[in-house]
């Protein structure tokens, strides 16, 4: 188990490092064109990324609160579900996180937040239905493991990332626009329209990059971290078989959420969508048939 936790973290860090120079170097190649500072673009091109990916980390529980529609509650409300994740957080070690419960029909179940401190949790009705205790645990850990592994730092980072890369895709397309309304002839607008050119080829490189490939790198970070949150929550209570139950039961019983957000599809338990094919090859989740395998190995390991 601890050699598939320590690989998860090492690949999703390799991608994030691959994305980062990405980015920079779209950044020196927008300035190089232009002829400007490109060293001090590129910098701030990366600045500027990490700055909105932090606004967006910063503010992950309350946006992922207010997107699903989920109620705070007390443990008078929900004993239940309020004991397991409090007897999971001193497992943990943790703080009590903040308990929330969407009202909706489909299992699943999310969490959020900065750090430890300032965590929330939140299931479903329909989970908190169809779940044994074992298996309401196991979910739980699972989400806790995300906090505790501090994936939403992970993703808003490489969220930051994407919408960085859209930014430059745009600006390039305007600088487009308006070097090739100046070319109008001689050696001067020459130059503007071969600008316009270079600015358009860009443009639909870091396009490309921004709306086909940043997604595909979402969803693979994603994936990695889905992996890693079912081990921590394995190694948590102690029982894989329980979570890999729980797993199957999604799987069984799973639904489209009524309230439908693809920006917050990651932080769900199971994929809250109902993807096509095209959808699939951007899911933010592995096969369950996967994970349940990977955690029934992980039993046979205690």
């Amino acid at each position: 188990m601890y050699s598939a936790i320590t690989a998860n973290k090492r690949n999703t860090v390799i991608i994030i490092l691959v994305f980062l120079a990405l980015v920079a170097a779209l950044g020196w190649l927008a300035a190089y064109i232009y002829g400007g500072g490109t060293w001090g673009i590129t910098i701030a091109t990366v600045i500027g990324a990490g700055l909105y990916a932090w606004f967006q980390y910063y503010n992950a529980g309350s946006i992922a609160v207010a997107t699903s529609g989920a109620v705070q509650i007390e443990m008078k409300d929900n004993p239940r579900l309020w004991r397991v994740v409090e007897n999971l957080s001193i497992t943990n070690g943790m703080p009590m996180p903040k308990v929330y419960i969407v009202t909706d029909p489909s299992p699943n179940a999310f969490a959020s937040g900065r750090d430890p401190e300032h965590a929330v949790v939140a299931a479903t009705t329909g989970l908190l239905d169809i779940m044994t205790d074992a298996e309401l645990e196991g979910v739980m850990a699972h989400e806790m493991g995300h906090v505790k592994n501090f994936d939403i730092r992970v993703s808003t980072m490489v969220f930051g990332l994407v919408v960085a890369i859209g930014f430059l895709a745009d600006f390039m397309f305007r600088m487009a626009f308006w070097a090739g309304q100046g070319a109008r002839g001689g050696d001067r607008d020459n130059a503007a329209g071969a600008i316009a050119l270079a600015s358009l080829v860009f443009a639909l490189f870091a396009s490309v990059i921004a709306y086909l490939l940043g997604p595909l790198i979402q969803a693979g970070i994603s994936r990695q971290r889905e992996y890693l949150a079912d081990a921590t929550g394995a190694m948590t209570t102690r029982n894989p078989e329980g979570l890999a139950s729980a797993l199957h039961k999604l799987g069984e019983y799973g639904r489209p959420l009524q309230r439908q957000s693809a920006s917050m599809a990651h932080m769900w338990m199971s994929d809250p969508l109902k993807p096509g094919f095209l959808a699939r090859i951007y899911a933010t989740h592995p096969p369950i048939a996967d994970r349940i395998k990977r955690l029934l190995e992980i039993g046979g390991k205690f």
